[in-house]
């Protein structure tokens, strides 16, 4: 050990003096994907690259779910005091504060370039089985929304390969009300970094809706379905649109990680 640090100090030392500078710089997390995965979905980003040339990624409706808790987000960039030292401050302040089970609430949603469906909240110890996922969701909520929203236009629905999405029901399903859809097994799994729900869509409603603590499901509801509806058509616009972009620098990283996920 004594050996490794001689080493260190003499070799940063001697590059200190030609001028080279040492930078502190943060460890940041990563989605873990293996070699296989890597390969993957390098293969798939390239089929689903040359499938939605043009524009026409545009007309992709983005699905996913995503579980939220009435306690206070935390982000490690933005979550700052002022202070002249740590001292100065309770810890009271400057600690955010966990439970070991708070409560929380599921919710689905949809996004495409130009609007999104209802924020769909999943009442608690409800399972996303295939038949809720069909009759509640698709069914009541993506189909006549979709009706509504695209009047006859064709458009291509987007789900990951949550077990409800890959069953043989949710499949006829689509195959028999959707115009196009990409599926499960041609989607990219252990891919966040690829659909905008995840990579924006969900981190711009957190930071919205959980800026601070509530005190009940209820009020936690309350502010999903307005922060939801706040959402800008042109965030949903340029969210949508990164999705071709993150393709080309995944299919560029042979299909390895492409961005921090902090």
């Amino acid at each position: 050990m004594a050996k490794r640090l001689q080493y260190f100090n003499q070799k940063y030392g001697e590059d200190s003096k030609r001028g080279f500078r040492l930078e502190m710089l943060q460890i940041s997390r990563g989605q873990l994907l293996s070699e296989v995965n890597k390969r993957r979905r390098y293969e798939k980003c390239l089929i689903l690259g040359k499938r939605f040339t043009g524009g026409t990624h545009q007309s992709i409706v983005f699905s996913d779910e995503k579980i939220f808790t009435v306690e206070m987000a935390y982000n490690r960039q933005n979550s700052r005091i002022l202070a002249p030292d740590q001292k100065s401050i309770s810890s009271s302040i400057s600690t955010i504060k966990r439970t070991q089970k708070p409560a929380s609430v599921m919710v689905w949603g949809v996004i495409t370039s130009e609007g999104r469906t209802p924020l769909v909240l999943i009442d608690k110890g409800v399972k996303i089985n295939k038949e809720v996922y069909v009759e509640s969701i698709l069914e009541n909520v993506l189909k006549p929304w979709a009706g509504e929203h695209f009047n006859g236009a064709h458009w291509v629905f987007q789900q990951d390969s949550a077990p409800s999405h890959k069953a043989k029901m949710t499949s006829e399903w689509l195959k028999l009300n959707v115009p196009e859809f990409v599926s499960t097994e041609e989607w990219p799994a252990s891919s966040p970094d690829l659909n905008p729900m995840d990579f924006c869509i969900w981190s711009i409603l957190e930071s919205r809706v959980c800026a601070k603590p509530h005190k009940n499901v209820e009020s936690l509801k309350s502010s999903l379905g307005r922060e939801w509806d706040l959402i800008s058509e042109d965030v949903l616009c340029a969210a949508v649109d990164n999705f071709y972009k993150r393709l080309s620098l995944c299919i560029a990283a042979k299909g390895n990680t492409f961005e921090k996920l902090d």
